[in-house]
């Protein structure tokens, strides 16, 4: 009898401090991006990108605006553009080195073409667009051996 009683107020205290769960959301599953990039956009892409080295090189701040994403217009002024130009030599020739996604810190990702310097493949140039072919950010960096 004991250990029936036992048992029971074992499975009564279980009920009367369960929890009912509230408030649960069901996050999105993220879609998958392919590894690699189309002909295509890469096309586009770097049009896009020559272009806005072409207009940085001749200082022309209405072309850069046109190739600029409408996130960035805000915050890139004439210092940063500056910065930007000195960043890299926009009077040699750039190479594709690869294609790709860049993955963001909220999680997602854009596209993003390496480019080289032809000949040079010490430094390497990071141009990330937006889905339209807008530029979002350019970001030179030293390639470590």
């Amino acid at each position: 009898m004991k250990k029936i009683l036992l048992g029971l107020t074992m499975l009564a205290a279980q009920l009367m401090f369960a929890q009912k769960v509230t408030g649960v959301k069901v996050e999105k599953a993220q879609k998958e991006v392919p590894a690699q990039l189309s002909k295509e956009k890469i096309n586009l892409y770097n049009d896009n990108f020559l272009k806005f080295v072409t207009a940085l090189k001749a200082s022309d701040r209405p072309a850069i605006d046109l190739l600029l994403s409408d996130k960035v217009k805000e915050i890139v002024t004439d210092d940063v553009l500056k910065k930007v130009k000195e960043g890299f030599d926009v009077n040699k020739k750039l190479e594709i080195l690869k294609t790709g996604y860049h993955k963001l810190m909220d999680g997602s990702n854009l596209p993003s073409i390496h480019y080289k310097y032809a000949g040079d493949s010490k430094e390497v140039i990071m141009a990330v667009f937006e889905e339209d072919g807008k530029i979002l950010g350019v970001m030179p960096a030293k390639k470590e051996k």
